[in-house]
């Protein structure tokens, strides 16, 4: 590998950082698509990567985020622990999938989630929800309702959906904390990176065990990702929560409608 291609994945890295920080996803992705199609890697490979790659994302934005006070932990624990058992099985259902069939899907599900996001739909607070609270540090109070069992089932299903398409799950994860929740933007975007800690740290040991992890690209991209994230933190903080929708949900239909195309095999873009 050239010093030029090295520097690259840095870069791409430190790209993928920040964004995925910003919006809460994680950045796989992002990850995903670029190293199936950019790097040619196979599913199983480009996955185990992506998601020890969003793993560094997540922990290092995560630090960020708890200092500035906008994870809501008591429910990121509960969340974090429904995704482990779904994280692990992922992990064996991406093997028996082709190139193509993982790109349809995969695309598929980003566009949906675009569509949702688009919608603006917001589902009402549940009435027999008890407040939450939480201040940051910017002095910003943030009131909200959950339902907590209803958060915890979807995370299972996040959990598994994680390891099939590497994205670590906050693509899905932030929508629904937002849409279905109704969780405040910046509290969604915090907590769904704290959970996106642990959950990618289940999914990419266990891709690590199948061998399934290029710790070279792992190495040059996390460095970029390490410091990408405590940029994305940053910017979050000043950004208005509307415009993190729309650049979330413009990413997911970008993303979604190339991936679709490329497992196709029709190469308009």
């Amino acid at each position: 590998m050239t010093y030029l291609s090295a520097a690259t994945l840095v870069a791409i890295g430190f790209f993928v950082g920040a964004f995925g920080t910003l919006i809460g996803a994680g950045g796989g992705f992002l990850l995903v698509p670029l190293l199936l199609i950019g790097y040619h890697f196979l599913p199983a490979d480009a996955v185990g990567t992506s998601l020890s790659l969003v793993f560094l994302n997540a922990a290092s934005g995560s630090f960020a985020y708890l200092r500035q006070r906008r994870v809501d932990l008591q429910l990121g624990w509960k969340f974090a622990a429904a995704t482990i058992p779904g994280a692990i099985g992922g992990a064996y259902l991406t093997r028996a999938m082709s190139s193509r069939e993982f790109s349809v899907a995969f695309g598929a599900l980003l566009v949906l989630i675009a569509v949702l996001l688009f919608s603006g739909i917001t589902a009402a607070p549940s009435a027999r929800a008890g407040a939450r609270r939480i201040v940051d540090t910017s002095g910003a109070a943030h009131v909200y309702h959950v339902d907590t069992w209803k958060g915890v089932v979807v995370s299972f299903l996040v959990g598994i959906l994680s390891s099939v398409f590497g994205i670590g799950g906050g693509i899905i994860h932030v929508p629904f904390l937002i849409v279905v929740l109704s969780l405040p933007v910046h509290i969604a975007t915090a907590t769904s990176h704290f959970v996106l800690s642990i959950s990618t740290l289940v999914g990419a040991a266990t891709f690590f065990a199948l061998g399934h992890v290029d710790l070279t690209t792992t190495a040059l991209m996390g460095a970029g990702i390490l410091a990408g994230a405590q940029l994305g933190a940053r910017v979050s903080i000043r950004t208005r929560p509307v415009a993190i929708r729309r650049i979330l949900a413009f990413a997911l239909a970008a993303v979604g409608i190339r991936m679709v195309l490329h497992g196709l095999a029709i190469g308009l873009w």
